[in-house]
């Protein structure tokens, strides 16, 4: 065999695990990626050398002549590349994610810790003004954001769907129903919400002036007051939660990402990430009566219609 010098050091580094383990699965759990990652790797490498560098079939792994020629050359490789600093295969990346208001990352952050404790994941709060510009201009690798944003150059997942609710306060007479309509607001101050970063501001007056102010149920809940109340509301659109990234940026730790918010398990297989849309879900209230049981044989309140 030739050509043991074009091979990057990390690839070599994936070999031997699988050849001093003799064993896939446990190599892919000590370099902390996904099984058929070191699979294909290893494939690749047995093209591109045109032999076959473990027997085919055989019970427990067992290298070839040339795998173990491989082996002691890949040895070297690596040894000489650690003593002239040019080894960054072990300087663990990080991968920053962004996030806007009213979505919750806590999940995610808690499974990507236990899955790849060794890889920092850094988590940004951005405010949804700057979520497009912080992920074109490479602030973040990723970013949840709102709904819409102009798609060109982006790989974009929907999540889910949030449905609007109306924030009043708590004495107000829409308390009083589980849901409302847009009619039944004919009559209310509406609270200027068209900028999400600032409904805080919003909700403080109407807490202190009255009126009433639409927001996506996330940042009702993000803002919540004991003074006010929110209650679902109809025949108004809802918002879209998305994971976007550029498309040209896809990397191992994208997929790795995205396989994690998607819910797969750490043994599946990890699909590549597309741009193409899924069908995203709608996120409703946990609790449509804000947070207070009905009582046990009494029936909720019907909206009032106009």
């Amino acid at each position: 065999m030739s050509g043991f010098e074009s091979i990057d050091v990390v690839r070599l580094r994936w070999f031997v695990a699988v050849a001093e383990e003799l064993h896939f699965a446990r190599a892919a759990k000590m370099l902390r990626i996904s099984r058929q990652k070191l699979s294909h790797t290893v494939i690749d490498l047995e093209n591109e050398f045109g032999t076959k560098l473990f027997v085919p079939g055989a019970q427990p792994t067992q290298l070839t002549d040339d795998g173990r020629e491989l082996l002691g050359r890949a040895r070297e490789i690596i040894a000489r590349s650690e003593s002239e600093g040019n080894d960054t295969s072990q300087v663990p990346a990080a991968l920053r994610v962004g996030f806007v208001p009213g979505v919750t990352v806590s999940k995610w952050s808690r499974i990507w810790g236990e899955r790849f404790p060794d890889v920092p994941l850094e988590v940004v709060a951005l405010p949804q003004a700057d979520q497009e510009a912080a992920v074109r201009a490479g602030r973040v690798d990723m970013c949840f954001v709102r709904l819409p944003i102009d798609r060109t150059g982006m790989s974009a997942i929907p999540l889910y769907r949030e449905v609007p609710v109306v924030v009043v306060q708590k004495e107000h007479p829409l308390s009083l129903f589980d849901e409302v309509s847009m009619a039944d607001l004919a009559d209310e101050h509406l609270q200027d919400t068209a900028d999400v970063d600032v409904v805080g501001g919003a909700l403080e007056l109407v807490a202190a002036a009255g009126g009433a102010a639409i927001v996506p149920h996330s940042l009702a809940r993000l803002h919540h007051r004991r003074d006010l109340i929110y209650r679902t509301l109809t025949g108004f659109p809802d918002t879209e939660i998305a994971l976007v990234w550029p498309a040209d940026r896809t990397s191992d730790l994208v997929e790795e990402f995205v396989g994690v918010v998607r819910g797969r398990s750490e043994r599946s297989s990890r699909a590549p990430a597309r741009a193409k849309d899924t069908e995203p879900m709608t996120k409703s209230p946990a609790k449509r009566t804000g947070g207070r049981p009905t009582p046990a044989g009494k029936k909720p309140a019907r909206r009032r219609g106009r």
